[in-house]
């Protein structure tokens, strides 16, 4: 074998070992989380309950509207879009937050803010976001093979790449990095995904949650990828019991695809 050939053939070996090892480390935590008792949940932390139930039903309807834009195609995306996407975005957590706290949940218990400490969250996250890595990668692969054809990036992607202004990016990796992750790991996987484990149980939690988590970014050649990192997040979320692990996972994700765009696409002056 030529040494043109060698590397990639040496390439798919490591990434097919990587992905075994991605799932087996995933596997590892959904038996985990199955052979945990009832009782080590935690009886203390309140329950949700129907109210949150209504809620979390509205806030489905609400995200399912994406589906029209998937539909429509991705539109072209503007800076006042992403900062008014983004205001709707935070008030939105903050109104569930008041609603939570009306309801006399108690958000630290609720979340596990304290349950882990910084060291090692992001010990964990980082560990948990990199065995993800290959299983999310596969599934942009199948997609790409049954579209046929070179899909076209999110609208925020192809904002990022062909960002004309230095403050531009800043701005993108400011949202992308800090505020996206705490905001959407607070609506689809402390709230949503804890609403139908109630209800429905965990298996459906984390179907149904990441579906949404996926569909409301409203890009078709990304839902695939979109929905195994929301099955991925759901899981660190309950295996770990602090929505901090999933928080991290999620911009650590960010951060890295931006970094790659940077290096990957041009830059304009």
């Amino acid at each position: 074998m030529s040494a043109q050939g060698l590397f990639p053939a040496l390439s798919a070996v490591f990434y097919a070992l990587f992905l075994v090892v991605g799932v087996y480390a995933y596997v590892g935590l959904m038996r985990q989380i199955r052979a945990r008792s009832p009782n080590a949940e935690g009886s203390a932390v309140r329950i949700f309950g129907w109210p949150d139930a209504v809620v979390a039903l509205f806030l489905s309807g609400l995200f399912l509207q994406a589906l029209t834009t998937v539909a429509e195609g991705t539109a072209k995306m503007e800076t006042s879009h992403l900062i008014a996407g983004t205001l709707f975005t935070l008030g939105l957590v903050l109104s569930l937050a008041v609603f939570l706290l009306l309801r006399r949940f108690d958000l630290d218990s609720l979340g596990g803010f304290s349950k882990i400490g910084f060291g090692r969250t992001l010990v964990i996250a980082t560990a948990l976001i990199l065995f993800a890595y290959p299983i999310i990668v596969l599934a942009d692969v199948v997609t790409q093979h049954f579209l046929r054809s070179t899909p076209s990036p999110q609208a925020i992607v192809e904002m990022f790449i062909g960002s004309g202004t230095f403050a531009q990016r800043v701005l993108i990796i400011f949202l992308a990095v800090a505020v996206a992750p705490l905001a959407e790991e607070f609506i689809f996987r402390l709230f949503l995904y804890g609403v139908m484990k109630r209800y429905f149980g965990k298996v459906a939690g984390v179907t149904v949650s990441a579906l949404l988590f996926a569909i409301v970014h409203g890009h078709l050649p990304s839902f695939a990828p979109l929905f195994v990192l929301g099955s991925c997040l759901a899981i660190a979320y309950e295996w770990s019991g602090s929505i901090l692990v999933p928080m991290t996972m999620h911009a650590l994700f960010n951060a890295v695809t931006l970094v790659a765009l940077t290096f990957a696409g041009p830059t304009q002056s």
